[in-house]
């Protein structure tokens, strides 16, 4: 295909979706039907653009794109930089290489289901709701529906955007609105309450999405400073510009490898806020207090995949700062594992269908991050690829879950059992076959069921990569890493198996999943579409030496996804500036064993606990017996929401409220404002009196002076003009006498 139209094709991509939201918000914001159809044509449209320019640049050839990753790129003049930089401009552009290719099948497709989903979701053609900013429990079509898709437009183009972006500028662009995107459409539902005694203990949408805003925001200025610094060191913001040799040795030298180590951690702090991993991640459970379709696109084709793609664009950085300072990699890692393993024993004790896959989010980004801080980086690119598929078609068959469950609530009017707990449920296998096969489908590819779904594959390299670490180099974290991932991964299977057991198996336990009945084809249609990548693009990361063999099977996932800096790492690597680069791992048992013993075992551990004998209606979870106290610290998200609250939230509004405005505001500002305001007062007051008295009185006692002189003279001013005359002759004659007087010196004798 020509050059020229895929570039053309490029730039459109994100920017259909992005038109679709001010044309939705500006002219067909009344019509609910034409603002769904614009983002279907919008979303579309990316779908068809994204997959002709990545299978157009995939089909080039490996050795094509290892010579020349980077293959379709363009960029256009946006600020100058002044004669400082000798007439320099900052560039804005955009660029696919074979990471970006692999970004563009994954997101365009997944934000189509998700699009096409949300029709049905939103009941479109029911009738319209007659409750705005809260869910439509009558099942009647969303009256915000225009809003709804419109904010949607805007979020797939903005993750569209940051996949394509050429630099780390544009990339902060594309991350920042989505930031505003996920905060307007978890609190899209802004008036819903919950009660104060839930069965499930929640916060309003408008909370949550404060919540979600300003802990990301915190991660996102952190790493604003370390663009700053990738900025100040590198001297450009673009990838292909400052990911060389030559780059990474003039940096070194300026900064040392402890700087570039800095660096490194400022820009993986915005990972840990958008990504949700430890200590930022208590964002993203509440977050499924927004529709379905909002938990599926931040969970799994955008707002948590940006985190990762993030560090899958910088990894040479990442891999370089690993090699020079130890505590890059070992923080990186660390808190990966950690938050793999935290969010899995969460996992367990959850009821909330959506929060036991929240949970479950955050555990598998672990796994990517852990894998990352190992320098492991086509494990990490291949895990967030099929976790993004099994775990979108799992957001969204547990969304057609709770929809049937609203179905069976308004047929019985039972609004007071929450059709979002698994305790209510029971039974819906049969009530909704579609949902329940593929809701298996991607519990089993999260679960990592073996050789047949994409999360076996992708597991099991970032163990085989973990492990070959410890055997070969004797790294002690590659070991914990392994040890740490492999008992979240068998978690991840046994709370798995819990929930499809209760949630499907056995029988209805309320009225609620007694009367359930399946969702409509725009829901049930994209989980079977997203069923079908859950199993087979697993098929596309099978290594080159599975079972011992050579050249039966070809890992394409490998090869492609390594050619992204395949020449660039073996370069570094020549340098001295690497570990190693991207080989193929010699072929090890016990890796395959490990994802075999604990995704089986899990599996069976779960099932043999809660699907072998299914709950009874109001029977107790078997786990809060086994586990005892810990089923309540577990069930209470290891009390980290409380910890919060009391080291950060509380005290700061105790200072905003105490301190700022009682005592900074109220009495210091307030009184020092009221002192001189006082003091203005009194001398104004002085300044009254003195013109009162001094002023005004002194002027009125002259005026009346004079008045009082005009009154008498009044009286002289008869207008008769004889008795003027007569007056004149007196006044004349006395004149004269005086005049006569003093000439003649009387006067003067006298006096």
């Amino acid at each position: 295909m020509n050059a020229q139209l895929l570039t053309t094709l490029t730039w459109l991509i994100p920017a259909m979706p992005i038109a679709a939201f001010f044309i939705i918000a500006l002219f067909a914001w009344r019509s609910r039907t034409l603002s769904w159809i614009i983002a279907w044509v919008a979303i579309i449209s990316s779908l068809i653009m994204s997959w002709t320019v990545a299978i157009s640049v995939l089909g080039r050839g490996l050795h094509e794109l290892e010579e020349h990753p980077e293959q379709i790129a363009s960029a256009v003049h946006w600020l100058p930089l002044g004669d400082f930089f000798q007439g320099q401009w900052l560039k804005m552009g955009v660029a696919v290489d074979p990471l970006g290719a692999i970004m563009l099948l994954m997101v365009s497709f997944a934000t189509t289901m998700i699009f096409v989903y949300s029709v049905g979701y939103h009941n479109w053609g029911h009738g319209l709701g007659k409750h705005k900013g809260e869910p439509q429990h009558d099942m009647t079509e969303e009256p915000l529906l225009a809003r709804f898709f419109g904010y949607m437009c805007l979020f797939g183009g903005s993750m569209l955007l940051l996949v394509v972006a050429d630099n780390l500028l544009l990339l902060f662009v594309g991350w920042e609105l989505m930031g505003f995107c996920s905060y307007s459409l978890i609190g899209f539902w802004y008036a819903r309450n919950y009660p104060e005694h839930q069965e499930i203990s929640r916060i309003p949408p408008r909370e949550a999405a404060k919540k979600a805003f300003m802990t990301t925001r915190i991660a996102d200025v952190v790493m604003l400073l370390g663009i700053v610094f990738f900025w100040w060191a590198f001297g450009t913001l673009d990838f292909s510009e400052a990911f060389t040799v030559e780059k990474f040795e003039q940096v070194i030298n300026l900064v040392g490898f402890g700087g570039l180590g800095i660096m490194t951690l400022l820009l993986f702090t915005g990972t840990v806020g958008k990504s949700a991993q430890w200590p930022l991640h208590v964002w993203l459970p509440d977050a499924m207090e927004g529709p379905t379709p909002v938990s599926a696109i931040i969970h799994a084709a955008a707002m948590v995949s940006a985190g990762i793609f993030m560090l899958l664009r910088i990894f040479p950085l990442i891999a370089v700062s690993i090699e020079g300072t130890p505590y890059a990699g070992l923080i990186i890692a660390g808190i990966g594992a950690f938050t793999a393993l935290m969010a899995a024993t969460i996992a367990v004790a959850q009821y909330d269908v959506k929060g036991v896959l929240a949970y479950s989010t955050i555990s598998q980004l672990g796994f990517m991050v852990a894998a990352v801080g190992l320098g492991a980086y086509v494990p990490a690119t291949f895990h967030l690829i099929t976790h993004a598929f099994f775990k979108a078609l799992l957001f969204l068959a547990s969304g057609s879950v709770i929809h049937g469950m609203e179905h069976g609530a308004v047929h019985v009017h039972d609004h007071h059992h929450d059709p979002q707990d698994m305790r209510n449920m029971g039974g819906l296998r049969h009530k909704m076959p579609v949902t329940f096969w593929t809701f298996l489908i991607g519990g089993l590819a999260l679960a990592g069921f073996p050789f047949v779904t994409a999360g076996f594959w992708s597991k099991d390299e970032i163990f085989a990569e973990a492990w070959y670490q410890w055997s070969h180099d004797a790294k002690l974290l590659a070991l914990v890493v392994f040890i740490t991932l492999a008992v979240a991964a068998l978690l991840t299977a046994f709370y798995t198996a819990r929930q499809i057991s209760m949630t499907f198996l056995g029988k209805p336990r309320t009225q609620l999943a007694e009367h359930a009945h399946e969702s409509s084809p725009f829901m049930t249609i994209p989980l079977v579409l997203l069923s079908l990548f859950a199993v087979t693009v697993g098929w596309s990361g099978i290594s080159d030496r599975f079972l011992g063999t050579d050249g039966i099977f070809y890992n394409f996932f490998h090869h492609y996804a390594g050619a992204e800096y395949y020449h660039l790492m073996e370069e570094l690597y020549e340098r001295g500036l690497v570990a190693h680069t991207f080989e193929t791992l010699p072929w090890s048992w016990v890796p395959l064993i490990v994802s075999l013993v604990v995704a089986l075992g899990g599996l069976a551990l779960g099932w043999w606990v809660y699907g072998r004998r299914p709950l009874e209606t109001g029977q107790p979870d078997p786990m809060i017996r086994t586990l005892g106290p810990a089923h309540g610290f577990l069930n209470n998200k290891w009390g980290w929401d409380g910890l919060y609250q009391r080291l950060f939230v509380a005290p700061t509004t105790y200072f905003s409220e105490k301190i700022a405005y009682e005592l900074i505001d109220q009495n210091i500002i307030d009184g020092i404002l009221h002192g001189i305001a006082r003091a203005f007062y009194r001398t104004g007051a002085a300044f009254k009196r003195f013109e009162e008295v001094v002023i005004s009185s002194g002027v009125d006692k002259i005026k009346d002076g004079f008045l009082s002189m005009a009154k008498e003279f009044r009286y002289l001013q008869t207008g008769k003009v004889q008795e003027y005359a007569l007056i004149s002759v007196f006044i004349a004659t006395a004149l004269a006498a005086i005049l006569l007087l003093i000439n003649s010196g009387l006067i003067s004798n006298i006096f």
